[in-house]
């Protein structure tokens, strides 16, 4: 296989090589789709089994965190279409702006993601031996807690110990703590495979700011950019469905 140019030595012209490459890629989405949608499946179903345990895993998400994330996601996107955008029409230097644009927005989802996930550390909520869903009722000075909100807190969980205690008599508050680590076990699953896909398309973007300051993207050819931006658009997405599944439903409840 040889390269002339931006074409590889497979391919007519430039048309066709953009051609394949979008094709490649939307393939590619079409199994991730496939990937995320068994996880969201699996959350469903565990969802409609243990309401009262998701629904008190959820209330103990930051909806601050989570909207402000998704604020930020939905910015990060603009600045890619930009980016697509600013390469179709040969507008150089833009490119590499947006391109930034977009990076600095990525690395400050996953820095408030790990502030998100430090959060949980401190209030015990890791799936394992030490994890306590009722730990910030009981230590309500470690959680922030005062006032109305703890009450409603302890009032969330004593009916969830009740509902928990209906299905599995004597055993509310172990059946509690057991169903809330396995929402605590999808939401680091989901959220951590979301964030492993953000790492990724970090990674993309610093190829593609290294190789804007060469100026080779342009009118020509911008594929590299194209390719990127559906990428980034998809992940950008699946955090569109994760924001609501895992922070909003039964949040009131």
């Amino acid at each position: 296989m040889h390269r002339t140019g931006e074409l590889y030595g497979q391919f007519e012209t430039l048309e066709q090589q953009k051609d394949t490459a979008q094709l490649g890629m939307w393939v590619f989405l079409v199994t991730e789709v496939l990937f995320f949608g068994g996880m969201f499946m699996t959350y469903t179903i565990n969802r409609h089994a243990f309401p009262a345990a998701f629904g008190i895993g959820g209330n103990t998400l930051d909806l601050r965190l989570g909207g402000g994330n998704t604020v930020i996601l939905i910015m990060s996107s603009l600045t890619m279409a930009m980016a697509v955008r600013c390469a179709q029409v040969g507008k150089k230097a833009q490119i590499t702006f947006y391109l930034i644009a977009t990076l600095i927005l990525g690395g400050a989802f996953l820095g408030v993601k790990a502030v998100e996930y430090k959060q949980k550390y401190d209030h015990h909520l890791i799936p394992g031996q030490s994890f306590d869903v009722t730990f910030c009722v009981n230590h309500p000075s470690s959680c922030g807690l005062e006032g109305k909100a703890l009450e409603d807190e302890r009032k969330e969980i004593d009916e969830a110990i009740q509902a928990e205690d209906r299905e599995h008599p004597g055993t509310g508050l172990v059946a509690l703590n057991a169903h809330a680590q396995l929402y605590f076990s999808l939401y680091f699953g989901m959220t951590g495979l979301h964030a492993l896909h953000m790492v990724v398309g970090a990674g993309l973007l610093l190829w593609l700011i290294w190789q804007s300051f060469g100026g080779r993207f342009g009118p020509g050819y911008n594929t590299p950019v194209e390719i990127t931006g559906l990428y980034w658009h998809f992940v950008d997405i699946v955090w569109i469905y994760l924001f609501p599944l895992l922070y909003l439903i039964d949040r009131h409840n």
